[in-house]
């Protein structure tokens, strides 16, 4: 723990990690109370999920294009903006769900805008974490950080929601994430680390890299976007199948822990491996972990499958980020972050539609084996470039932990 105190102890650390997680904070909590309102006010839960599938789509394909305007413009000129206009849309929702009115066609062109506009804070969180950090070693340890705040903030993003539906209307947890992410964004925005931040108005690479494949880390995530989607859903069936429905958010739960512990240890690691090398080994392991799942005979037994598989969710995706900001180049290491989360996310999204058919199709235990393959497959494509073995890891500074030091310029 001493490791990530002295993360935190880095100058103007602290203030801005606060400030994006308060803002990120609003990405937990918005997109299942705007579920709840749109179902609400419009009585229907196909419009309720055409508008949230419209929201996130959105959201999700146009991550890399709002974080090339953080990359060429810098946080300040760009993130302000984005953040006003997500939460002046979302502020229009939650008004139009109060008044119970809207149709469907305004409903959904008002979600399709605000995930368009979403403020890529993650993203950019972790370009500064880059910039305040010269040690590679205190780097992956603030990636780690990082990556389990996160995990936590989209466990306690609907927690809030269900307190806060059993007293008022679901549209005032859309009004807390509009308030959430722009006072998190110009607080970040306002802090001093990003006000040092030079943007790049030079035009970038097509790849975003020097001359290093970019896919490599996006196409790992995607696997495991795949693996954690498809599990979601393969919980629910199994927990169904034994007659215990209610078990399903418990061992989603389980899923959660074991990530947080994972990232933790981690981060905490000295690790001698390349990023390559261990975002590949990350992958292997989740998708054996899920293999071993399916073949849990209890839910007592698949509560213990989940922690384990939970312990590479969070190193792989940590590692995936790391390594993407290797390959970045200099003016686009927001880009490449972005790319990696639209993969985890794109894979997530497929894994939930493809589940759904195959689970009626195939014994369960093959589902979840199918489930760890695309991670698997990723993984070995990776190892097997050429690219990727040519990558040399990226010196470490000689300088003690909590020290400034020059910075690596390996793979930058």
């Amino acid at each position: 723990m001493s490791s990530y105190a002295a993360v935190l102890r880095t100058p103007h650390a602290a203030r801005a990690f606060g400030a994006a997680l308060l803002g990120r904070l609003s990405y937990g909590i918005a997109p299942l109370a705007l579920v709840l309102a749109v179902k609400q006010g419009s009585g229907s839960y196909a419009v309720a999920g055409t508008v949230m599938a419209l929201f996130g789509i959105s959201s999700v394909l146009l991550s890399p294009a709002r974080a090339a305007l953080v990359d060429r413009h810098g946080p300040r000129r760009a993130l302000a903006p984005m953040a006003a206009l997500y939460g002046a849309l979302l502020v229009a929702l939650a008004v139009i769900c109060l008044l119970g009115g809207g149709g469907a066609l305004q409903l959904g062109v008002l979600g399709t805008a605000a995930g368009a506009c979403t403020p890529p804070l993650g993203p950019t969180m972790r370009t500064l974490w880059s910039e305040l950090l010269a040690d590679r070693r205190m780097l992956e340890r603030a990636y780690s950080l990082d990556g389990v705040c996160e995990e936590l903030l989209f466990v306690s993003g609907p927690l809030v929601i269900g307190v806060l539906v059993q007293f008022c209307h679901p549209a005032v947890g859309i009004l807390l994430g509009a308030g959430l992410v722009i006072v998190g964004t110009l607080a970040l925005v306002a802090s001093p680390a990003v006000r040092a931040m030079q943007p790049s108005p030079g035009r970038p690479t097509a790849a975003g890299t020097k001359g290093r494949a970019p896919w490599r880390p996006a196409l790992v995530a995607a696997g495991v976007g795949l693996g954690i989607g498809a599990v979601e859903l393969l919980v629910l069936v199994f927990a169904d199948a034994h007659g215990r429905a209610s078990a399903a958010p418990w061992l989603l739960g389980a899923l959660s822990v074991g990530s947080a512990v994972g990232g933790l240890v981690n981060g905490a690691v000295h690790w001698q491996r390349p990023a390559a090398a261990r975002l590949a080994l990350f992958a292997v392991g989740l998708a054996g972990a899920l293999a071993l799942a399916g073949a849990a005979p209890g839910l007592f037994t698949l509560a213990g499958a989940m922690v384990l598989t939970g312990l590479f969710v969070a190193p792989a995706l940590t590692t995936a980020y790391l390594y993407a900001d290797e390959l970045a180049a200099p003016g686009a290491r927001t880009r490449a972050g972005a790319w990696v989360n639209t993969a985890v996310n794109a894979g997530g999204s497929a894994a939930s539609a493809g589940v759904g058919l195959l689970a009626g199709r195939l014994p369960l235990a093959w589902c979840f084996v199918l489930a760890g393959l695309p991670a698997l497959c990723s993984a070995l494509a990776v190892r097997s470039s050429r690219g990727a073995r040519a990558d040399a890891p990226r010196p470490v500074s000689g300088t003690p932990a909590d020290q400034p030091g020059p910075r690596p310029t390996a793979d930058r």
